[in-house]
Order: structure tokens, then sequence, then C-alpha cells
């Protein structure tokens, strides 16, 4: 039995999350789903946003499963990602049929490292009126994150994709931390010679999501830029509500779906659930459970084609039909 940590958030975390257990528990699966608190109004009523027990309760589990937090999300996601030590982001970027993408042959993942660069949050007040703010690279987490890109392409490559990492940086600006992150990057390159290792600039990747997504296999970037890229690349298959991450550690896996928790349709029961489903599916393949990510997958790609989705997508349903329809299609 996999025990996992279910933190329903704020907003909409309370329709999407219900739903995606929904489906998880019709897997055939054996799960024990537990409850936890966190975000604004376990803020209000307790008077903290990420409670001790919770944290606890995170790490006796086999996964956590998150849906959003409001203001206090620097006080939850951010800082439960700290706590795991979940050094890798893993947001998918994926084109799925009847959703309206700029191509229909994106199947990329950006792999972001998650502990360091600008979101330390190492900022001062060194004068009247002057601020700053301390970006941190370091080798021990640049080789981690290399590492763990490069496994990944190869993993992805078995599954039939090409075998390629592409690093993006700013190391002709920022020539000491960029400048350590992309030589890094090509020294692990040396361990992996079936993999294929190519960088471009940041703002030159910007471009490249959008003009030829479909070259890329899996993307590795620090930080503060794989945040802003990954929303973009989000936007070229759908947008959020079609976003799912994963992010993983040595000892722990935090899932949790992109978007925020949207206040203005929160409690509508119109939240377009399938970027939590698909972190559902990223969740079962961290736990090997390979045979239902695929189940799940498939029974959802039917679910977009044919439009039986929330009004975002162009469907009619709420957010728990939409999840019914899901478990109908489920091989049993």
């Amino acid at each position: 039995m996999y025990k996992i940590c279910v933190i329903e958030g704020d907003g909409i975390g309370k329709e999407v999350v219900p739903a995606t257990v929904e489906i998880l528990k019709n897997t055939g699966i054996n799960f024990e789903f537990i409850n936890a608190e966190a975000g604004d109004e376990t803020f209000e009523k307790r008077g903290v946003a990420l409670p001790e027990e919770t944290v606890e309760l995170a790490r006796r589990c086999d996964a956590i499963l998150f849906g959003a937090a409001g203001e206090t999300a620097a006080d939850v996601i951010v800082k439960l990602r700290k706590i795991l030590n979940t050094y890798a982001n893993v947001r998918p970027v994926k084109s799925y049929k009847g959703i309206n993408c700029l191509k229909d042959n994106i199947d990329y993942i950006i792999v972001r490292e998650n502990t360091e660069g600008l979101y330390k949050g190492i900022e001062a007040q060194v004068a009247d009126g002057v601020y700053t703010a301390t970006r941190v690279i370091t080798e021990k987490a640049c080789k981690k994150i290399f590492k763990f890109a490069f496994d990944m392409a190869r993993d992805r490559k078995k599954q039939g994709s090409e075998g390629k990492v592409t690093c993006a940086h700013k190391a002709n600006v920022l020539k000491l931390t960029d400048g350590q992150f992309k030589n890094i990057f090509y020294d692990v390159s040396k361990g992996y010679h079936d993999i294929k290792a190519e960088d471009y600039y940041i703002d030159a990747m910007n471009m490249y999501i959008i003009t030829k997504p479909e070259t890329f296999d899996v993307v590795v970037t620090s930080n503060l830029f794989g945040d802003i890229l990954s929303d973009g690349a989000a936007g070229t298959v759908g947008g959020l509500g079609m976003a799912p991450s994963a992010n993983i550690g040595d000892e722990y896996g935090l899932f949790e779906p992109v978007h925020g928790s949207a206040p203005d349709i929160a409690g509508k029961g119109i939240a377009n659930p399938t970027a939590t489903i698909l972190t559902g599916i990223l969740m079962l393949r961290y736990l090997g459970e390979e045979k239902a990510a695929n189940n799940v997958e498939r029974a959802l790609e039917e679910v977009l084609e044919r439009k039986l989705t929330t009004p975002d997508l162009g469907g009619t349903l709420t957010t728990y039909e939409m999840a019914q329809e899901v478990i109908k299609r489920l091989d049993s």
C-alpha cells in the first residue's frame, strides 16, 4: 500500500485534487490518502501556513500530492520543496489532441534546478532605496541536476525519444554563475556519450520554445529561468491548466500542478483538472506504477480529444464530471 499525503491547499486545489484522487482510487492500486492542511486558510485559522504536523506527515508518506497555495505560496510550496530537498523540478510540455496547441508534435520536459539561484531568497537593503538579491550557483547542485537531466534523457531514449539535453543559461552576461553552470553541463555530458548535449542562451531559448518546440527532448536550466520558461512553454500546449509538475529529490517526491489557486473561479466547480490529473500520472510513474500511469493517460487523452472537458477547454462539464469521464475509460 502506498501512503499519499494530500494537501488540497487553497482555491481550486479543493476541487481539482479530490477529482484526481478519485481517479487514482479507480486504478486498482492500493492507496491510503491522508489529508493535511496548508495554505492561506490554514494561516488564517492557525497563524501558520505550513504546520509542522503537515511536514512530518509528508516525510512519512511515499509521495505528496499538492493542490494550490494562494498568498502564502512562498511559505508553503516553496518552503516544502526546500525542507524535502526536492532539487529537481520536472515540468512536461506535451500537446494533446483536442487541445488548441501551437503544434501537434510537442513532447519535451523542462528540468529546473529547484534549490538555488535567486530563489535562495538572499536579499538585503544596502542603502536608502537600494536593494540586492544574491544569485547562488554551486558545483554540487549543478552536477546533481545535470545528472538527473541526462538520466531522464537516457530513459526517454529507451521509449523512442531522440536522447538530447539542452542547457539554457546566460553565460555571456552572468560569466561566473552561468559560466560555471554551462561548463559543468558539458563536463557531466562526457559521461553520457549516447546522449546529445547542446546549449542556448535563455533569451534565445525563450524564442525557440515557440518557433521550434518539437525539436526539444529534455531542457535543463536554473531556478528562476526554469520558472519563467516553463510557464511560457505551457502556453504552447493549452495553458497552465495543462501543465503538471513534479519536485523530485533523493528521498521524496512532491507533485503539484503548475497553476495557482485561481480565486476567481474557485468554488464554481468548473476548474480544469487536467494539470492535476497529469500530475497524478507523474506520481504514478515516480512510484513505479507505469502500467497504471499509461492507463490514466490513455483515458485522459480520449476525454480531451472528445471535448468531454471543462468550459476553458471548450467543453461543458464540471470538474467532477470530467474526472468521471476519465474513470469510465480506465481499463479495469
